[in-house]
């Protein structure tokens, strides 16, 4: 499974707000902490917004703080924000062929793995694991 930059962005963005819900980051600062532009990361954080996991602010106080639920929320939950839902991508050159057919099971059962494993876990045991 090879998750798009949004999908890094928005678990980066995620866990790093979580680590201290009660701590308010810009949008720059959490570009700047992850190396890429402030618009790319601003509309991560927007859907973010929008799924109920970070909440916005503007003005002098204003910035990013996490308000969802770190025991329940997994990672799979923001992966599932930003990435096509399963079975909804353009078939591929060669997949309708007996190998291509043949690897695409393979590959098919690979993404079912990473998928039960980002379900399985919790920000919460992601944060444990961090210094």
């Amino acid at each position: 499974m090879k998750l798009q930059t949004a999908t890094r962005l928005g678990l980066y963005a995620t866990l790093e707000l979580a680590r201290d819900p009660q701590r308010t980051l810009s949008a720059a600062d959490l570009a700047d902490r992850f190396g890429v532009s402030t618009h790319h990361l601003a509309k991560v954080l927007r859907t973010l917004a929008t799924a109920g996991l970070v909440q916005g602010g503007r003005g002098a106080a204003g910035g990013y703080r996490f308000i969802g639920n770190r025991r329940r929320t997994t990672l799979m939950d923001i992966v599932a924000l930003f990435e096509p839902v399963p079975g909804s991508r353009a078939k591929e050159p060669g997949e309708e062929t007996a190998i291509g057919s043949a690897l695409q099971r393979v590959l098919t059962e690979i993404d079912e793995i990473a998928e039960a494993t980002l379900r399985s876990v919790s920000l919460e045991t992601m944060l444990k694991h961090l210094p």
